[in-house]
């Protein structure tokens, strides 16, 4: 079983989008960016995912510089190429220009000592949608409170 360590996460995206379809991808790393990962330093709340000449490359994504680095470290915010199959970067880049959809980070994890992103393919929600949404949360954990106080 795969060992997973999860590193960053997106949590302010399950709130501001409705998220239609999933996907892992590996991420193309330079040694001080996956060791600066895996002490912790990265951050995915400002990044986004574009296609460019039929490769998917993540933006905004901040990888803090590692610590023990010298002058080879890296640039904190590069883009970074993601590794997909062409197969999937063609749907989702149809999926983007049909239906006028996003793909954004959602979370971002150390698989088998291998850095992966966790990607969404995204519809903006409005903020009545928003609304909406918190208030079914509310709703259902008022009613499952309410079974558990029942049982007693």
């Amino acid at each position: 079983m795969a060992e997973i360590k999860q590193v960053a996460a997106n949590r302010k995206a399950f709130h501001d989008y409705e998220i239609l379809e999933k996907v892992e991808a590996g991420i193309l790393l330079t040694g001080t960016e996956i060791k600066s990962i895996r002490a912790g330093g990265a951050n995915i709340r400002e990044a986004h995912a574009r296609p460019l000449d039929g490769e998917m490359w993540l933006y905004g994504a901040h990888i803090a510089q590692y610590v023990a680095g010298s002058w080879q470290n890296h640039e904190p915010t590069r883009p970074r190429k993601l590794l997909m199959h062409k197969r999937e970067i063609r749907e989702w880049i149809r999926g983007m220009a049909e239906r006028g959809l996003s793909i954004i980070p959602l979370t971002l994890y150390l698989k088998d000592g291998k850095a992966k992103v966790e990607l969404g393919l995204v519809r903006g929600r409005k903020q009545y949608d928003k609304r909406q949404v918190i208030a079914k949360r509310d709703a259902d954990r008022d009613m499952q409170r309410a079974m558990r106080h029942r049982d007693r």
